[in-house]
């Protein structure tokens, strides 16, 4: 069986994220996972979409605050999306992109767990597309932060999408 035309997001693993009060709960884990699933997206020849947030506050668009994490490193043909709000749907040309690639399934990484990565699975499931949230693959700077992680990817679940760790995804 074929398996199912498939994307990976990266959701707002930027800079200004790992630079406040409160770090970013297992951040050189998280990072570490998002560049071990991206280098397998390219092997298997799998879009891989950047997605940048942009808010007045905290990550200012063209600031180096709004810039990827240094630890990515995007090629040539992956694909950067900036965003205002918190699903990567809204406002973005993302359903169009993925609709172009026939894509159904995504993978889903990135920052903050109960924000726009929740935001972004949600939409995705209620648009009808297969979303695989990476259990090891989201994190946020709380003080509750591992709570935060499991409750999500719980209610995630029962939402739809399929809680998998990095290691066990089918790429």
């Amino acid at each position: 069986m074929a398996a199912k035309p498939t994307a990976l997001l990266v959701i707002d693993v930027q800079r200004g994220l790992f630079a406040r009060r409160t770090p970013i709960f297992g951040a050189d884990r998280l990072l570490g996972t998002i560049n071990s699933l991206v280098a397998r997206a390219h092997r298997a020849e799998i879009p891989v979409i950047y997605v940048r947030h942009a808010s007045k506050a905290v990550l200012p668009k063209g600031t180096q605050a709004w810039q990827l994490h240094s630890q990515l490193k995007p090629l040539k043909k992956d694909i950067l999306l900036d965003k205002t709000h918190p699903s990567a749907f809204e406002g973005t040309h993302l359903a169009s992109r993925l609709e172009r690639g026939k894509i159904t399934r995504l993978i889903v990484t990135g920052l903050v767990t109960h924000g726009c990565v929740r935001a972004t699975t949600l939409d995705a499931l209620k648009r009808g597309y297969e979303v695989v949230l990476i259990e090891d693959g989201h994190s946020n700077f709380h003080k509750q932060a591992a709570r935060l992680i499991r409750e999500w990817n719980a209610k995630l679940a029962a939402a739809g999408a399929k809680v998998r760790l990095a290691r066990a995804v089918r790429l």
